[in-house]
């Protein structure tokens, strides 16, 4: 089974830490398994915004945005270009992967 090391930094000024990612995991899982707060008001069922996440690094290795996505994103708080919801980047690969958490404090839609 591949892993793939997830990055997890704060903009909240949290020190970063770093697990690791089985394939097939989402970073919404990864990020609750292992204690990190991330809003996730829907399940992780890609039903609304609040995991709103930025990719800062492996963005090529998780699964394209869809439609879906990108609409809820939208409604997230200070979207950008590598804005995602954890809950739809699911591991791919063995890569090493990079997410910034915004403040949990601005849940989105």
């Amino acid at each position: 089974m591949q892993v793939a090391n997830i990055t997890f930094q704060f903009q909240d000024g949290q020190t970063p830490q770093t697990h690791v990612a089985a394939q097939g995991e989402s970073v919404l899982d990864v990020a609750l398994n292992n204690g990190i707060q991330l809003q996730h008001n829907c399940g992780g069922v890609c039903g609304c915004s609040t995991c709103h996440v930025y990719v800062v690094k492996g963005e090529d290795d998780l699964p394209e945005i869809s439609d879906k996505e990108e609409d809820f994103i939208d409604r997230a708080v200070n979207p950008r270009i590598n804005s995602r919801l954890a809950c739809q980047c699911v591991v791919q690969t063995s890569q090493e992967i990079v997410i910034l958490v915004p403040p949990q404090d601005f849940l989105g839609h």
